[in-house]
């Protein structure tokens, strides 16, 4: 059965490599403490007496993926990041305190392999997640969630919308929109249209899009819509500042903000759509630590350390790691 694992200080130490004179993020962030389950799910009901800001989430699956004809494999990245993250060192510039580690989905795999029961299944991952993403950010805490495919984005804008009785300003660090037909039924490519067509999502905005991947209309789709507005990739190869343009792209959006990041938008980062083109990872960073917007929630996902075509790339959970703790340093040391 498809369900929440809540994790256990147990579980969190059996992935934290000790040693002598050091202390790692793993030592020092927390763990959720439970409450009675009632018969009809659970509540998190104690989540808001944790004094950790930040709630760390793991969407383990690529079945969202392979229902958008992609290549699985997104499923490894949440293993990777989490043991990658929790061997940090603890220092003064992060502790670990501010972060809880909260735990990951368990997904079954359906017995039926065709992309229409693997887009219902997608249906359904949805209905499981959005209600956990309520509860994280009605309790006051930042979900950060690591997928898992780009269709995850849906049920956690839906989720945040449901805690905020608003619905969000989102912008995804990206190089493809996933503005694909609702009509077609769930899949990793149509999230965002999903969120607009359901009135969860206000404005939505594509940072990095590259040219190579927009159909015929879409370029006019975008042009003419009031709620969607896109910074095309081949214009930041012209800009002095990718960091510049980061700023100028979103200064005028208000809260409450969504931040999408699509690993495939960083060149030769393991994913299902991995390019030779893209940011670097320090853009992003720079675009992180420079960052003046307080956002409801942190969604990375499309990663992978191993594809189901057999390519590997053990390094996706660190790059992962690197944009969580910036997040949460930015964050913490901002002053807006």
């Amino acid at each position: 059965m498809d369900r929440l694992r809540i994790y256990t200080q147990g579980d969190i130490l059996e992935l934290v490599n000790t040693r002598h004179g050091e202390t790692k993020l793993g030592e020092k962030v927390q763990v959720y403490h439970r409450e009675p389950a009632p018969e009809d799910g659970i509540t998190l009901a104690n989540l808001k007496n944790s004094p950790a800001k930040f709630v760390l989430l793991g969407i383990p699956e690529d079945i969202g993926v392979r229902a958008n004809h992609g290549t699985g494999g997104t499923a490894s990245a949440w293993p990777a990041a989490l043991k990658t993250l929790l061997n940090i060192q603890s220092n003064p510039f992060l502790s670990g305190e501010e972060i809880l580690v909260l735990g990951h989905f368990d997904i079954a795999e359906p017995l039926d392999q065709s992309v229409t029961a693997l887009r219902g299944k997608t249906a359904a991952i949805d209905l499981l997640v959005y209600p956990v993403i309520q509860l994280i950010v009605a309790a006051g805490k930042i979900p950060i969630v690591i997928g898992g495919g780009h269709n995850n984005a849906f049920p956690i804008i839906w989720g945040a919308f449901l805690a905020q009785q608003q619905a969000l300003n989102v912008v995804n660090i990206d190089a493809h929109a996933d503005l694909r037909n609702t009509e077609e039924g769930r899949h990793s490519g149509n999230g965002f249209s999903h969120a607009l067509a359901n009135g969860y999502l206000n404005q939505y905005r594509i940072f990095g899009l590259h040219q190579n991947y927009v159909n015929k209309a879409l370029p006019s789709h975008i042009a003419n819509s009031s709620n969607l507005k896109a910074r095309y990739f081949e214009d930041l190869l012209q800009s002095q500042s990718i960091c510049h343009e980061w700023q100028s792209f979103i200064e005028d959006l208000d809260s409450p903000l969504g931040l999408e990041i699509d690993l495939d938008s960083i060149e030769n980062v393991l994913s299902s759509a991995s390019s030779p083109s893209g940011f670097a990872l320090n853009d992003i960073r720079r675009m992180l630590l420079h960052n003046r917007k307080k956002w409801s929630y942190l969604h990375i996902c499309e990663g992978a350390t191993k594809l189901a075509n057999g390519r590997e790339d053990l390094g996706t959970g660190k790059t992962i790691a690197y944009l969580v703790t910036d997040f949460i340093k930015n964050y913490l040391n901002s002053n807006v």
